[in-house]
């Protein structure tokens, strides 16, 4: 007796679900991380709002940069899909998959209208570490 693993993850990974040699078994309402993620978006709006401060948060990290993209491309989905958002941003539903795919690169424009749908709307706070790091320049004594 084998078992297996088959359910898809969100970034392409795939994990199989349980089967056995020979036979044709599978989980009965095993859905992939992603149909899991953009459900969780459209019934909990408090994770969904947490979910955009959080990707939006990241988008100044090169590292974190392509999860953020991703998680803003779930929050399309999940909030009109992605061709409504498209019409919103003015730009093609092939150009938003681009926008928002790991090497994306998207506009502001495409960033607000993202946020508009999930009815959030972009607001610039000041950072912590940039201001203790400005008074700490402050107080040092110039050299002569």
């Amino acid at each position: 007796m084998v078992l297996r693993a088959n359910l898809i993850l969100g970034l392409g990974e795939t994990l199989h679900t349980p089967k056995i040699a020979g036979t044709k078994n599978k989980i009965i309402g095993a859905i992939s991380h992603h149909e899991w993620e953009v459900k969780e978006l459209r019934t909990d709006r408090k994770f969904a709002i947490a979910y955009a401060k959080a990707a939006v948060e990241s988008l100044s990290n090169p590292n974190e940069r392509g999860g953020s993209l991703l998680m803003l491309r779930a929050l399309a989905e999940a909030y009109g899909g992605m061709g409504k958002i498209a019409a919103q941003a003015g730009i093609s539903r092939e150009s938003l998959y681009r926008a928002l795919s790991p090497k994306g690169n998207p506009t502001l424009k495409t960033l607000i209208a993202v946020l508009n749908a999930v009815g959030l709307r972009l607001s610039v706070t000041q950072e912590k570490k940039v201001r203790a790091a400005r008074t700490k320049a402050r107080k040092r004594p110039v050299a002569a």
